[in-house]
């Protein structure tokens, strides 16, 4: 009896995958979190307005704005010899295509059309190559080592345009959730 109770409620493939992805959201922004005592706003879950997509992550800072797609792979990524990045048999392409989507779209509801937003995939559970890696314009970094990148970046925005960005963020996106 207890192993088909076990077999009814055992979540689909989907399911799973959606609560593998919410936890690696969740551990991006505790490492994310203590950036504000640098300077930095970081915003979670938030929706694209007129959009489905959502952005896990707008972080503003010194040293500019970023939109963060968290990621939990298991294994190791790798680059192909025409540096093409792989998960085991799946390109992730598609995945850094949506990344810069979503700063693409993140630029046009931010009010300040001189800052750029800039896409980042961190990856928690697998491998990243070299800790970091840029393919089709996107960088894909181990999410342990996002903080201390982030940080280490030279200063471009000032204080009070960091303070006026991430006010114009919390008024332009709403919570996706």
């Amino acid at each position: 009896m207890a192993a088909g109770w076990g077999l009814r409620f055992r979540p689909s493939p989907d399911a799973s995958a959606w609560q593998r992805g919410a936890a690696g959201e969740r551990r991006t922004a505790r490492l994310l979190d203590p950036l504000a005592r640098h300077g930095w706003a970081v915003l979670h879950d938030l929706a694209l307005p007129g959009s489905q997509a959502n952005l896990d992550h707008l972080v503003i800072g010194p040293g500019g704005v970023f939109v963060i797609d968290s990621k939990q792979y298991r294994g190791r990524l790798q680059l192909d010899s025409s540096g093409r990045l792989w998960h085991g048999r799946h390109l992730l392409a598609p995945t850094l295509r949506a990344a810069d989507f979503e700063a693409d779209q993140a630029a046009r509801v931010l009010p300040d059309p001189g800052v750029a937003v800039v896409p980042i995939v961190a990856v928690h559970g697998a491998q990243v190559p070299w800790g970091k890696v840029v393919t089709d314009g996107v960088p894909v970094v181990a999410a342990r080592r996002l903080p201390s990148m982030l940080v280490a970046l030279p200063a471009v925005l000032g204080p009070e345009q960091v303070a006026a960005v991430a006010s114009q963020a919390r008024i332009r996106f709403r919570a996706a959730a």
